[in-house]
């Protein structure tokens, strides 16, 4: 079966193909993105929920560490580059329907994958069983220290976040 020119990947024939073939074949959305989400290979805790589009998923194959796809900097960018906090890449797994992607990583240094400082990007528990209002202000941390002062880290890169 041969590559699609535009991605790279295999073409997307037929359901049984796409779901219990053996071809990767992953579907993009309308932006040419996928969602990933990244646990830490051993633990299994949650680090982080990014995006890739076709190149950084073909970086991620071939060099083993992720690379993602900043949706606010319109970039391609391999996680640790700055920081050196890299994800070596331990196992892929793309879901059912070929439109989601899970990594398993090992975090160099620190062990942290956040950018504001934690080890995890979901630091923060959101209150359940009432009301949207009863929740708004009480977000509650789920780790009570950062692993490294991102000003140390980063310097005067620009903030990621946007608002």
């Amino acid at each position: 079966m041969s590559a699609s020119p535009a991605t790279g990947f295999g073409p997307r024939i037929s359901i049984e193909q796409v779901e219990e073939g053996h071809t990767l074949a992953p579907k993009f959305d309308e932006r040419g993105l996928i969602p990933v989400v990244t646990t830490e290979a051993e633990s299994g805790e949650l680090l982080m929920h990014g995006f890739m589009n076709a190149e950084a998923l073909s970086k991620t194959i071939q060099t083993k560490e992720a690379h993602y796809f900043s949706r606010s900097r319109q970039a391609v960018w391999h996680k640790g580059a700055t920081s050196g906090l890299t994800q070596a890449v331990v196992e892929m797994r793309i879901d059912d329907d070929q439109d989601s992607v899970w990594l398993r990583v090992k975090v160099a240094g620190s062990g942290a994958s956040c950018h504001v400082g934690y080890r995890s990007c979901f630091y923060r528990a959101v209150p359940l069983g009432g009301t949207v209002a009863d929740a708004v202000d009480k977000l509650t941390f789920t780790e009570d220290h950062k692993v490294f002062d991102p000003k140390d880290v980063y310097g005067d890169a620009p903030n990621p976040t946007k608002l």
